[in-house]
């Protein structure tokens, strides 16, 4: 009989809003790290009442799914509780935008909280501490958290655009009438935003290019890239409330494929290095292959017609424009 897994420490911030609700039991089932791999759920949450108390009932109730591998579940508003020993660092928690709120508010707002959360996380997580941003805007508020780190490399810190991936990947098979395992290489590049480029050119369906079985250019170029960049909104349109089952279910495949060395090509937000045209040192979303659990190596195979360049070069912009924004957070 082999030994049992000693338990990974999982940190899920926001842990009472509608995604963490989403998230806990599937983690806890086993879902995101496998069901032999037994767990401890570090939950943080803002120091307001409310949200307090709606943690409670969800570690309530996550005690009465009797879940045989959650072994213990810290419960705080602290983040160097919920960070101590982590393994995985899910930072689901943000400020959502308001009514007549700018984004540059909107980033200046969120960028406190990840500044400190940042450091807290360089202070008492795990040396080899997985971080994943899920709160928006993601991709700059990694980009503040990794800034604050001494300790943890810059890999360590991921942003996830696996949910505009899953919904590219839904789209094509939907418009192939194909079934969704048929659509492969489907890559995002650059910002969690309506500015992100979903590469339909280098992806395949039933190892054809996507561009021969769905030959339709118009439909590919100004129905299926605007579909998947405001597809947030139109959920929000739709419901009166943010995605939150699909944003759960993307933060599980984005660790997946993150702790499953030789897996397919996915999606993640990394620290630039110029490639594809991305200013160094911005969190943009390339195409990467896991080497590692938690490692990973970039893809730079992809060519790109002039027609994706220049999409690349506006979501590009975007990103450098968040930058300079929050310039003053950045450690």
């Amino acid at each position: 009989m082999s030994a049992a897994k000693a338990p990974v420490r999982v940190a899920v911030t926001g842990a009472a809003g509608q995604i963490g609700y989403s998230i806990l039991p599937r983690i806890a089932a086993g879902e995101m790290l496998g069901t032999d791999q037994p767990l401890i759920l570090q939950l943080l949450e803002i120091p307001v009442e409310g949200p307090q108390k709606a943690m409670r009932g969800v570690a309530m109730e996550l005690d009465d799914c009797a879940f045989p591998l959650l072994e213990g579940i810290v419960m705080t508003d602290d983040p160097r509780v919920a960070f101590a020993d982590a393994e995985w660092a899910l930072l689901i928690g943000s400020k959502p935008r308001g009514p007549g709120m700018e984004r540059a508010d909107l980033l200046k707002d969120n960028g406190a909280i990840f500044v400190e959360q940042g450091k807290a996380l360089d202070d008492v997580a795990a040396d080899d501490c997985n971080v994943v941003v899920v709160g928006n805007p993601c991709n700059t508020n990694c980009m503040i958290a990794a800034s604050q780190a001494k300790r943890l490399a810059p890999e360590r810190f991921t942003a996830m655009t696996r949910l505009d991936q899953n919904r590219a990947q839904a789209q094509l098979a939907k418009k192939s009438e194909t079934a969704i395992a048929d659509v492969e290489n489907i890559i995002i590049f650059g910002n969690h935003s309506p500015t992100m480029y979903a590469d339909f050119e280098n992806a395949t369906i039933s190892g054809k290019p996507a561009v021969d079985v769905v030959s339709d250019d118009a439909w590919l170029k100004e129905e299926f890239l605007p579909t998947v960049g405001k597809r947030g909104a139109a959920i929000i349109e739709a419901r009166g409330l943010s995605s939150a089952a699909s944003a759960a279910n993307a933060a599980i495949d984005h660790v997946k494929s993150l702790a499953t060395p030789g897996g397919p090509l996915h999606s993640i937000a990394v620290r630039s290095d110029g490639n594809y045209g991305f200013a160094e040192g911005i969190w943009a979303s390339v195409p990467v292959t896991t080497t590692g659990v938690g490692t990973y190596q970039v893809d730079t195979s992809f060519q790109h017609s002039e027609f994706a360049v220049g999409k690349l070069g506006v979501t590009n912009g975007e990103l450098v424009e968040e930058r300079d924004t929050v310039s003053s957070m950045l450690g």
